[in-house]
């Protein structure tokens, strides 16, 4: 298992190129045409609970009750932790952690977002999308980091060893046995890779290039020359991990 990890942590590092153009384009269409900075919050969060498959209406209406009040308070990350947490550490770690538990939330999504907060502030995307100055810029190694585990990664860590019963937990424990802190950010590029290379849903997911899920991310690069490339890449993916 840590050979063929190790093998696809090489592949991402390597790539890493294709999917930040992806991110950085969501980033900018998300928050760049609002002007305030607890807006921009707002709507990264409506934005990622809405990623959701099956989103819990109702908790998420009384999440998003409590945090359009007051909302001046989301103009600093000390300001939208004290929202959630007592613990006044500025933290990747504490920022999922109290995330995760509230209405309608939970770990997929509280990871999505904090992962967006490191992609906005790490210095590797535009100046433009940093939104407070006081979150945290890396990945401390006394703090931690999680991968937005969902259905797309599940069913390529399926494919890696079919005789695990593969789950958020899992996942996240395997990474961890062999990777830290922003090695696991690495690891958000495998959403990417497996989305554009499954056909099918539930545990039926056959792997090959699929061109339509590719052309279905508004924020992809639609040059023909490099949508060619892509596919090499892909196809490069699959067969890395059916070795």
């Amino acid at each position: 298992m840590k050979q063929k990890l190790n093998s696809i942590f090489s592949f991402l590092q390597e790539n890493r190129c294709y999917n930040k153009v992806v991110q950085e384009n969501f980033y900018l269409s998300a928050i760049n045409p609002l002007e305030k900075t607890e807006n921009k919050v707002i709507k990264l969060l409506y934005d990622i609970a809405n990623t959701q498959s099956q989103p819990k209406i109702d908790k998420l209406a009384t999440f998003f009750k409590k945090i359009c009040e007051e909302a001046h308070t989301l103009k600093t990350f000390k300001g939208f932790l004290s929202k959630f947490s007592k613990n006044p550490d500025l933290s990747f770690k504490n920022l999922y952690e109290s995330l995760r538990i509230q209405s309608g939330w939970g770990n997929k999504t509280a990871a999505l977002f904090v992962k967006t907060i490191f992609h906005l502030h790490n210095g590797y995307y535009k100046s433009e999308l940093k939104i407070w100055e006081d979150a945290p810029k890396k990945i401390e190694k006394s703090d931690d980091f999680y991968l937005p585990v969902d259905a797309v990664i599940i069913a390529v860590f399926k494919k890696i060893a079919p005789d695990k019963n593969w789950n958020f937990n899992l996942v996240t424990n395997e990474i961890k046995k062999y990777f830290k802190g922003e090695e696991i950010e690495v690891w958000d590029d495998l959403w990417f890779w497996g989305f554009i290379t499954q056909k099918g849903g539930g545990t039926n997911r056959i792997f090959e290039w699929n061109e339509n899920k590719y052309w279905m991310m508004k924020e992809s690069e639609k040059d023909p020359s490099r949508i060619l490339e892509i596919k090499c890449k892909a196809n490069n993916f699959i067969e890395l991990l059916s070795k």
